[in-house]
């Protein structure tokens, strides 16, 4: 009963359905995407709140309690601005401020616990296992949005409490030197909190090495125009609002220049990956939780929910079970910030812009992408020098890919989810991988028929692949609604995949 400490929070009554759904009230300056977004995104959160607890749910089986969607509720609540919101979100707010851990000198000070459930690290807690210290960018720069946002609605015990959260937030991280440039998503967020604590907190040290820090970021990302975390659905989203708090709320003109052309240079290359009529990512990609977006919540296409129709936007239908949806909650954050899309990169996720084949250096030009974009199908590839593996189909990393229309509204996709040290390379209905060890292919598309896969040819819905293979052996498995194929001891494959199906242009 340990954490029953950190739930005590006044009772807010829970709010009727209706009330989530009706247009924001209080914020006149946001878009109507960006209202209907906040609106969404609250609306989900209704449904999870717990009101003895002051915190949402993780989930509808009611097992634990979130700490970090729930501060993204704070941000909600107040940009709804419905009858009953700024009581519930201050109730929420003070009930996250619980959730933070202060342990001098231990490596977890100024996080916050990931659920209300969640024990005290002992004195060898493991890093992601027992804690998570990226929630002090995540909760640290929603605080930040608050203040910036809606501080004449926050009272002044609570605003010195935010003030207090974020100086143990800052100070913890610095204590043990873990960030690197590199770590794209938290480096950002990192970069933005630390100047925007210091210009609350009267600390021009920590504004000044903001300033030397985002430079750094810079300086890796300048040469190619690239992140070290390379075309990753989700976590573009996490540069795009670390790089958006920048742009819009940097404590120095430097911080503000640097995010906007940062963010800015960001969303082109997202425009040149993207497929329009495929509504996807061409991969490579270095972290992802899917294949599909229209199948599962990306943070990408949450941003994208600002800048396009809604049946033009890559994400799931709200109605229906999403995978990953909890991201989906993240909403108002961005809602709050905008979308800023350059004018020439904007066509690219309206109108498919034609064939065109790409590449890409990442961060220091040692491993390179390369994607070609057809008209009914892409192909994604990353050489990694043979530095890096696919770990299966839980890891993140798809060093290979094959998107295609296999009908008027289907996708289907092929990715290479297992294969030691492998580099893969994209050309015009050409995938080449060189590896070795055994490389294990996932096909999934509406259909798939294992009986139908050969070694040398696999015949699927709206697509034939020839693969050219010096395997030593080569199985396929039916799985439920995708395949996985694998050619075993492999150090050549080549994949030359054809749309067979008759689509209209």
């Amino acid at each position: 009963m340990r954490f029953l400490s950190r739930l005590l929070v006044p009772f807010v009554p829970l709010l009727a359905l209706s009330v989530a759904l009706a247009p924001a009230g209080a914020s006149p300056e946001l878009s109507p995407r960006a209202r209907d977004l906040v609106a969404d995104a609250a609306c989900l959160s209704d449904a999870l709140w717990d009101a003895r607890a002051g915190l949402l749910w993780n989930n509808e089986k009611h097992e634990s309690h979130g700490v970090r969607a729930s501060s993204w509720y704070v941000l909600g609540l107040m940009a709804r601005d419905q009858p009953g919101d700024r009581e519930r979100a201050l109730a929420a707010l003070r009930a996250v401020l619980a959730q933070q851990i202060d342990a001098p000198g231990a490596p977890w000070d100024g996080t916050f616990y990931r659920t209300a459930e969640e024990s005290q690290p002992r004195h060898d807690a493991k890093i992601w296992h027992d804690y998570d210290p990226n929630w002090r960018q995540f909760i640290g720069s929603a605080f930040a949005l608050l203040l910036l946002e809606y501080e004449d609605r926050i009272p002044v015990a609570d605003r010195e409490a935010i003030e207090r959260s974020l100086e143990r937030a800052v100070s913890g991280e610095l204590q043990h030197g873990r960030l690197r440039p590199s770590y794209t998503n938290i480096a950002l967020m990192h970069g933005f909190l630390q100047g925007y604590a210091g210009q609350r907190l009267n600390r021009p040290d920590w504004v000044r090495a903001s300033e030397t820090w985002i430079k750094a970021v810079h300086a890796e990302f300048a040469p190619h125009q690239s992140f070290d975390e390379f075309n990753s659905p989700t976590y573009y989203g996490v540069d795009l609002y670390g790089l958006a708090l920048l742009r819009r709320h940097g404590a120095t003109p430097l911080l503000r220049q640097r995010g906007a052309e940062m963010e800015a240079a960001l969303w082109r290359d997202i425009a040149k990956f993207y497929h329009a009529d495929l509504h996807n990512l061409a991969g490579p990609f270095d972290r992802t939780y899917g294949m599909d977006l229209q199948r599962y919540v990306s943070l990408t296409g949450v941003w994208l929910r600002l800048a396009l129709p809604l049946d033009e936007v890559p994400l799931p239908p709200l109605a229906t079970k999403m995978d990953h949806g909890r991201d989906f909650l993240f909403g108002p954050c961005f809602a709050l910030l905008g979308a800023e899309i350059p004018a020439d990169a904007l066509p690219h996720f309206t109108q498919f812009s034609g064939e065109r084949l790409l590449r890409r250096p990442i961060a220091d030009g040692k491993r390179i992408a390369t994607a070609w974009l057809g008209r009914h199908l892409m192909i994604g590839a990353e050489h990694t020098g043979l530095s890096r593996e696919a770990r299966g189909p839980t890891g993140q990393f798809r060093p290979a890919t094959i998107h295609w229309r296999a009908g008027p509204d289907t996708l289907g996709w092929i990715a290479l989810i297992q294969s030691p040290r492998v580099d893969a390379e994209a050309a015009a209905h050409a995938l080449s991988i060189r590896a070795i060890g055994d490389s294990t292919f996932r096909i999934s598309v509406p259909g798939v028929a294992v009986e139908k896969i050969a070694r040398q040819h696999w015949a699927l819905p709206g697509l034939q692949v020839q693969i050219d293979d010096d395997a030593l052996g080569f199985s396929a498995q039916a799985g439920d609604g995708f395949v996985d194929v694998t050619y075993r001891g492999a150090t050549r494959l080549l994949l030359r995949p054809r749309i067979v199906t008759s689509l209209s242009p």
